[in-house]
């Protein structure tokens, strides 16, 4: 496959394959669906934040002129009540269909309690103004903190709280408790001449897609599904399905269409079951589109939090303990992302006593989803804000006190395992010597530098090669496309084949066509679909060494495949012309037949990544608006496939995270109602906001991976929060420790003093 700086496509930014369709309007997203006879599906959600149902009544609705169905609580069939693991992803199907569609009560702004499929969006929308319901309206807790107290309400009375021993009597929010670590951490605290001590919070945030959720459902007489929806995984919307409607996998075929963003938003399901339902009712196909309205109240946001962080070192900048307890909301069904909040917090830094606390708390909020590297933000904001302020009471830098406890090859992990080879120390060196970090600060002016780490995945994955008799190849693969993965899919078949990229035609496949793969997300596409990938093209490569080898009469093992040729491996093989891709598949059928390579793996090896940023932001003092000025990011990838996808993953991270530490947060009201359900008030930044973010990949091989592939798309995200807060803080010379840092806590904290 060649050796390090010898690739041909590998490393190069070429031309993306969907690139002309996307800028020119053609690509075919899920909203763009039209059947037949299609009906418009629309749901009506409760306006309370905690309710119980004590009547629907659907009876106007059903008779209205136009109307096909009309789907409540009690059409849905109830799955069993417990965890169920679908790949690397685990879901309880019972809260998933009450989720999906409120029975008893409803648990927050935006719950689904009826749907319906009419022929037009005007009748759909008469039709849920005449379903009646009638509700108790019960208190509600919206705050994590508030949440885990003795007297909040409770959201489930059957909800006793797991991982504690003995296992508590009473019912409570609190869902589970989880806990890692190691060493002494009083001991370790005893020996620290600093010790840093805080209380760090943070918003719930959207991911910000986009598009919003949508699917075309068609419900064949027979009962087979056939599903277009935009999602990070069509393998998981039908095995989500299934198990919510209690159907077998083999009924729904998932085509997936383009995806305008995810970031971990897309990984679950919201109208695909709904819509099912609705078809297989009305007999029609049926369309179902979310608003912004309904994807900002409805969909998951990721985690608010609070988090207790208690960090100590010696003189000499040797840290000696580390603690952290992290309160998760989960929103109204069990399910935060605390522990990987805990397995990440510390994760940068060679301790030898540490430990992390997790609390999964559930409030009446939509259900969390995953956003970019699940739980890690939140924690690096809270450990990294605290190292940042060791480094000040030590008087050291804060870079030096990093390089001083880098975590290396052979630490062992706050949540178990010893690390490989891994970039950390290469990251830090790399922010230390880049001209950003010792630049000149103006007034009011700071900078702010912090850490951040993810594991990345892998996980099953399917893939074929198919070499087409006029010398191209067709990859296909079971992974959406959300950040490049078909331009990488042809970039490593290209290299492996030996042909030009414009030569190979990659293909999303669905749920149909191609072996089951795990979903678009935690960094693993390019990874493990690219493993899938590379050994795909090697047994087609080793097909076509064996069909060269029978001509030539000489074992397979004599052959060798070298720039898209079949050549002998030496002169002892023979002294044959070389046969290029193209002759071989030209004569496929009298050779033995179509030729297609096939991978089907459980892809392990899976290396973490490790990323350091540095930012500089300047503070009005009379408004409180804090710019920034200046930001670096600087990440081990492994190997850089497609650098320009790699530095767009980076700095489409830092933009997201100058949003969640600036400006973004979920606002309710007394009532317990979201009040900022689009993009006007729901703050995210645009281009304005942000300067040229400046990229520096570190490329550390991971040895696992045929190009040395560690996944790209977690880290960026999780520097961001701290890095901003560690800024803002030292430009004002009072520590931020609540997200977002808007002009009025700066002003406040300013005008405080603390």
């Amino acid at each position: 496959m060649g050796s390090d700086g010898d690739y041909k496509w590998v490393g190069k930014s070429s031309v993306r394959p969907d690139g002309a369709d996307k800028v020119t309007g053609r690509a075919k997203f899920a909203a763009d669906g039209n059947m037949p006879g299609m009906l418009v599906g629309k749901i009506l959600r409760s306006p309370h934040a905690h309710a119980r149902i004590k009547s629907i009544d659907t009876s106007k609705a059903e008779k209205l002129a136009g109307v096909k169905a009309v789907a409540v609580g009690k059409d849905f069939p109830t799955p069993p009540n417990k965890p169920s693991s679908i790949g690397i992803l685990v879901a309880n199907f019972s809260e998933m269909s009450d989720k999906l569609m409120a029975r008893n009560k409803v648990l927050y702004d935006g719950h689904p309690v009826a749907a319906v499929a009419a022929t037009s969006a005007a009748i759909a929308d008469k039709a849920l103004s005449l379903i009646k319901i009638d509700y108790q309206i019960l208190p509600h807790v919206i705050d994590v903190d508030e949440a885990m107290k003795s007297n909040a309400p409770v959201l489930h009375k059957k909800m006793i709280t797991a991982g504690v021993d003995p296992a508590p009597k009473k019912a409570s929010n609190v869902a589970s408790r989880v806990e890692f670590g190691f060493g002494d951490v009083e001991a370790g605290f005893a020996a620290a001449d600093a010790i840093v001590e805080r209380t760090y919070k943070t918003k719930p945030v959207h991911q910000g897609y986009i598009e919003p959720h949508s699917a075309v459902v068609s419900v064949a007489a027979d009962g087979q599904v056939t599903t277009w929806c935009s999602s990070q995984g069509q393998f998981m919307v039908r095995a989500y399905c299934a198990r919510l409607l209690m159907i077998d996998e083999a009924q729904i075929r998932v085509i997936p269409a383009e995806i305008g963003g995810g970031f971990g938003g897309k990984t679950t399901i919201y109208l695909e079951p709904v819509a099912i339902m609705l078809s297989g009712m009305a007999g029609q196909p049926v369309k179902m589109t979310m608003t912004r309205n309904e994807v900002m109240r409805a969909s998951g946001p990721t985690s608010g939090t609070s988090i207790d962080v208690k960090i100590g070192a010696t003189k000499d900048g040797k840290i000696t303990a580390g603690l952290a307890t992290l309160r998760y909301q989960a929103g109204a069904y069990p399910g935060s992302p605390v522990a990987p909040g805990c397995m990440t917090a510390f994760a940068p830094y060679a301790l030898e006593n540490v430990k992390a606390i997790g609390y999964d708390v559930v409030v009446n909020r939509p259900q969390c989803a995953a956003y970019r590297a699940p739980g890690a933000p939140m924690a690096e904001f809270a450990v990294e804000s605290a190292v940042d302020e060791l480094a000040q009471k030590l008087g050291m830098d804060p870079l030096e006190l990093r390089e001083k406890n880098a975590a290396k090859e052979g630490t062992t992990a706050p949540y178990g395992p010893k690390f490989g080879v891994i970039g950390n120390e290469e990251c830090l060196e790399a922010a230390k010597k880049h001209p950003h970090y010792s630049a000149l600060l103006g007034p009011n002016q700071g900078r702010g530098i912090a850490s951040g780490f993810w594991f990345n995945v892998g996980g099953e994955s399917v893939a074929t090669v198919n070499i087409n008799t006029d010398g191209t190849a067709v990859v296909m693969s079971g992974n959406t496309d959300i950040g490049g993965s078909r331009a990488s899919m042809a970039s490593m078949a290209a290299e492996v084949l030996g042909i030009d990229y414009d030569k190979v035609r990659p293909i999303v496949a669905d749920t149909s066509s191609i072996g089951y793969n795990d979903l678009t997300g935690g960094s693993r596409t390019t990874f493990a679909s690219g493993m899938a990938v590379c050994n795909a093209t090697s047994d087609a490569v080793d097909q076509m060494r064996t069909r060269a080898a029978k001509v030539w009469d000489i074992s397979p093992d004599a052959v060798e495949w070298k720039d898209g040729h079949a050549r002998p491996a030496g002169p002892n093989a023979g002294d044959f012309e070389p046969m290029s891709l193209a002759e071989i598949a030209r004569k496929s059928a009298k050779m033995g037949g179509p030729i297609c390579g096939r991978a089907a793996i459980n892809a392990q090896g899976a290396a973490p990544g490790f990323g350091t940023h540095i930012v500089d932001v300047e503070v009005d003092k009379d408004t409180g608006h804090v710019t920034i000025l200046r930001y670096t990011a600087v990440q081990d990838v492994g190997r850089a496939i497609h650098p320009a996808y790699v530095e767009g993953q980076l700095q489409g991270g830092v933009a997201q995270g100058i949003g969640w530490a600036l400006n973004e947060e979920y606002v309710y009201g007394e009532d317990g109602r979201l009040q900022n359900t689009g993009f006007l008030d729901y703050r995210m930044p645009v281009a304005s906001d942000l300067p040229m973010i400046d990229t520096v990949i570190i490329e550390i091989p991971n040895d696992a991976h045929p190009f040395g592939v560690r996944g790209v798309g977690e880290v960026p995200i999780i520097p961001p929060l701290a890095a901003v807060a560690n800024a803002v803080s030292h430009a004002i010379g009072t520590r931020m420790a609540d997200l977002p840092i808007s002009p009025p806590k700066v002003l406040a904290a300013i005008k405080n003093g603390s």
